[in-house]
């Protein structure tokens, strides 16, 4: 029986599950916005969630949790900073789950995870500044 246990293996070990969704965090954190599988999503919901309500705390504790859980400084930063600032009114619901058809190599369901009321132009921000970055580089 599998009393108390929630969410899905994913056919992952645990280690790889944990390290799955710090990196699936710190990317919705950092684009606001990703693509991946509908079981995924499902799952990611409430890890991002249960961290942006360590991020409304805002305490050192919570920053440091919030640190060990992303692995990502620029992320955690992101977190405290600006995604607690703007659901300091909201009691939960902070992300939600769109189904986004079917990939076409496996036909797995696919599905959008964003954050409610994002920020549009957050999502590629990172790439198009290190593409900006290399343009000027190769100019002078």
């Amino acid at each position: 029986m599998r009393h108390a246990n929630r969410g899905r293996k994913l056919n992952r070990t645990a280690s790889h599950r944990k390290a799955m969704f710090a990196n699936m965090a710190a990317s919705l954190i950092e684009h606001e916005q990703i693509i991946t599988t509908l079981p995924k999503a499902k799952d990611l919901r409430p890890i991002v969630e249960k961290l942006i309500t360590l991020g409304k705390r805002g305490d050192l504790h919570a920053r440091r949790i919030a640190g060990s859980r992303l692995q990502d400084d620029a992320a955690t930063a992101k977190l405290f900073d600006t995604l607690a600032a703007r659901y300091a009114e909201r009691n939960g619901g902070y992300c939600r789950v769109l189904k986004a058809g079917f990939r076409r190599g496996d036909n797995a369901p696919l599905a959008v995870i964003e954050f409610v009321d994002r920020d549009p132009d957050a999502r590629g921000a990172a790439d198009r500044a290190r593409l900006e970055a290399e343009g000027a580089e190769e100019a002078a």
